[in-house]
């Protein structure tokens, strides 16, 4: 198996359950060229996750489609992110001293804080699947907070320092290339130009102006231009990658200001609040 197959089947088996057959030696050089192919395996993910809601709604009510959808997306990830978020909770809600909050982030018990704040965030996401379901409205747009929280964390990995000077699991990301943080925002914008080309074809499609031609193609734009819901979609496409860079910029600098660097904790909460941040940003959008 090539370098780069390597690398994206690491990439697979380190953040998904999906079933990705390689022997591989998890050494900290190929974690981080791994790390440049985070987006795609959000991708897959989302295709995943919303490939089964739609097959779910046709048999069943939003809400309990919304909850098994959320269990899928949650067993998709093997719980890795959602460890990350109950144990970063744990400490930066303690208001205790750095080497205290780096303790209680090292500890295999999740207290008080951290299950109010699990509880919190699947409530929340459950209740955004279920509005998404109920609008029956599953546009290429759902794929990006998987995709953009998972970028975001190689561009953590690779713009503030480690929290921890051990061998812990942020230490093997230490040092990454430019060129692996490079390759992320690659994917990343390419997933996010053929979402978009995609759902630009399935709205000429849906207008009938389905085809190839010129005045097809002016027509398709007009349509989005005078049509509210498609250009929030398409302000969507063009805001989220904007919006994964600011929240996630704002949130890790204010926890590197606390614990002096981020730690493979951090990283998986920064990855469960930007999925939800932009899902609910979706939501906000289709409202308006």
């Amino acid at each position: 198996m090539s370098g780069e197959r390597q690398a994206m089947a690491a990439a697979f088996q380190f953040l998904s359950r999906l079933p990705v057959k390689a022997e591989l030696d998890f050494s900290p050089e190929l974690l981080k060229r791994s790390a440049s192919y985070y987006p795609l395996v959000g991708m897959v993910i989302g295709l995943i996750v919303w490939c089964f809601a739609a097959l779910a709604s046709l048999v069943l009510p939003p809400l309990p489609c919304a909850v098994l959808t959320l269990a899928v997306w949650v067993w998709l990830t093997g719980g890795l992110h959602l460890d990350g978020w109950m144990d970063a909770a744990d400490a930066l809600f303690s208001y205790r001293s750095r080497e205290r909050m780096l303790e209680i982030m090292k500890d295999s018990r999740v207290g008080a804080m951290g299950v109010i704040a699990c509880v919190l965030l699947l409530m929340l996401k459950a209740s955004l699947l279920y509005t998404v379901l109920s609008e029956r409205d599953l546009s290429g747009l759902l794929l990006l907070p998987m995709v953009w929280s998972r970028w975001f964390m190689v561009s953590a990995m690779r713009r503030w320092p480690k929290a921890r000077n051990d061998d812990g699991l942020a230490a093997r990301f230490a040092d990454m290339s430019s060129r692996r943080a490079g390759l992320a925002v690659f994917w990343a914008v390419l997933i996010t130009v053929c979402a978009a080309a995609g759902q630009l074809i399935i709205a000429g499609w849906l207008t009938g102006t389905g085809g190839m031609g010129n005045t097809t193609f002016i027509a398709n734009w007009q349509s989005i231009f005078s049509h509210p819901g498609e250009l929030a979609i398409w302000t969507g496409f063009l805001l989220l990658p904007l919006l994964a860079n600011g929240v996630g910029s704002f949130t890790a600098s204010r926890i590197n200001h606390r614990l002096g660097g981020l730690t493979g904790d951090i990283y998986g909460a920064l990855n469960e609040l930007l999925e939800t941040v932009l899902l609910l940003f979706i939501v906000i959008l289709h409202g308006l």
